[in-house]
């Protein structure tokens, strides 16, 4: 057998193990520059300059980057009023929700949510243990979301981008850091709620305490016995509502929320959480809308009320919705008590995107403070090729892989003569 030449052998290992060979050495701003579809995003971010140095010298991070689509969505959602005001400090905080430590591929996420803390930790926007989260799922076909404030969705179009520190994953929609209580309900029609506890004098409390979980009965559970609340006296509605509410160092996502879990609340007495036929529960009451996320944790819509007087009341699975534990005569379907207790403003909240007519650029957003020095560290003059789209890369990562695998092969037999 020929002995094969050094130089011939370090080439046929590169190509048969590609991994070696094409170890990941482009930083940020060349993966930026390398994909056209976020020139908005680059812009934005590089005119922070504090943020965008700070990137440059992590070793693990995962960037959500809103693709030049979802830039065009801004000024027909609840992100345009600060975008078009240049309120630097709120567009800070929205681009530090996009930024989550660790690393978090598209493969770690699966059919249960899961809550990534994020670099939004100013307790002007949050008041999460750690920083406030960001929701993750797989969902079917194999289509990952992340969920964010008012039941917002972002879909991950182009997965692991990889950069000398970190990921990249693009998404086609802005998150929207979760706003409080208040500001929340409107949007899930939960405007009973959010009036009994503006005329409860909990609103202060819901808005700001840190680290809640509140269960949310739906406007029917109210009108179920809408004249016996109405006629409460606010000390006992303040006890009802404060059953509600769960104040804990660990905030209850669902993820949080196992079968036989005990919580304490507010007004002292204990729920319990059942997991039975494919739906969650607490105490006898259906969770019918799990893990809307909050300025100060997170809230889940019930079918019913909770009674401090019954703690001890079970789940019955095998009925749509349990009949209404306090007693009370019910209000027509047109009546929603204590809603007029709102403040004006929140009593609607339209976050849909309509079709666009023209584009929003970076260039017409509030600039964030940029540091020249800064900028100049983060930043590098060599370009890569543009990347158009997911479909492509997967191709070219494709071909990548099998030209590897053929070359390997012919290197094997060399080396065997």
């Amino acid at each position: 057998m020929q002995p094969v030449p050094f130089v011939l052998l370090l080439t046929c290992l590169s190509f048969a193990f590609p991994a070696l060979a094409q170890k990941e050495t482009r930083d940020l701003t060349q993966l930026l520059q390398s994909n056209k579809n976020l020139s908005q995003f680059t812009t934005l971010l590089t005119s922070y300059g504090d943020i965008y140095a700070n990137l440059s010298f992590q070793t693990d991070v995962t960037i959500l980057a809103p693709n030049d689509d979802a830039f065009n969505k801004i000024p027909y959602s609840s992100l345009g009023p600060a975008f078009e005001a240049n309120q630097s400090q709120i567009v800070r905080s929205i681009l530090q929700y996009h930024i989550l430590p660790g690393l978090h591929p598209a493969s770690a996420y699966n059919g249960s949510f899961s809550f990534d803390q994020t670099w939004l930790q100013d307790n002007t926007y949050t008041n999460v243990t750690g920083g406030q989260v960001v929701g993750g799922v797989q969902q079917a076909g194999d289509v990952n979301v992340f969920t964010s404030g008012l039941g917002t969705r972002s879909t991950l179009i182009i997965p692991d981008l990889p950069f000398i520190g970190g990921i990249v994953h693009v998404i086609d929609n802005f998150l929207i850091p979760p706003q409080n209580f208040i500001q929340t309900v409107p949007q899930f029609n939960l405007t009973a709620a959010g009036g009994a506890v503006e005329n409860s004098s909990l609103a202060d409390y819901t808005n700001s305490e840190q680290d809640l979980t509140i269960f949310v009965p739906q406007n029917a559970a109210f009108q179920a016995v809408g004249e016996s609340l109405q006629s409460m006296p606010s000390s006992q509605l303040q006890r009802l509502l404060n059953y509600h509410i769960v104040n804990s160092t660990a905030v209850g996502y669902s993820a949080n929320l196992l079968n036989g879990t005990i919580l304490h609340t507010r007004a002292g007495q204990n729920l319990t959480i059942t997991y039975a036929s494919n739906s969650l529960f607490v105490n006898q009451a259906r969770v019918l809308q799990q893990d809307l996320l909050l300025s100060n944790g997170v809230m889940h819509i019930i079918d019913n009320f909770l009674d401090p007087d019954a703690p001890s009341v079970t789940a019955n699975p095998e009925i749509p919705t349990a009949p209404p534990l306090l007693k009370g005569t019910s209000l027509s379907e047109n009546v929603v008590p204590f809603t007029s207790f709102l403040p004006t403003g929140v009593t609607s909240f339209d976050t849909s995107s309509a079709s666009p007519t023209g584009s929003f650029g970076a260039s017409d957003i509030g600039k964030g403070t940029s540091s020249s020095t800064s900028s100049r560290r983060a930043s590098s003059t060599s370009t890569s090729q543009e990347n158009n789209g997911g479909g492509r890369v997967n191709r070219k990562q494709t071909t990548i892989a099998v030209n590897s695998g053929l070359l390997g092969a012919l290197c094997w037999v060399i080396g065997v003569l």
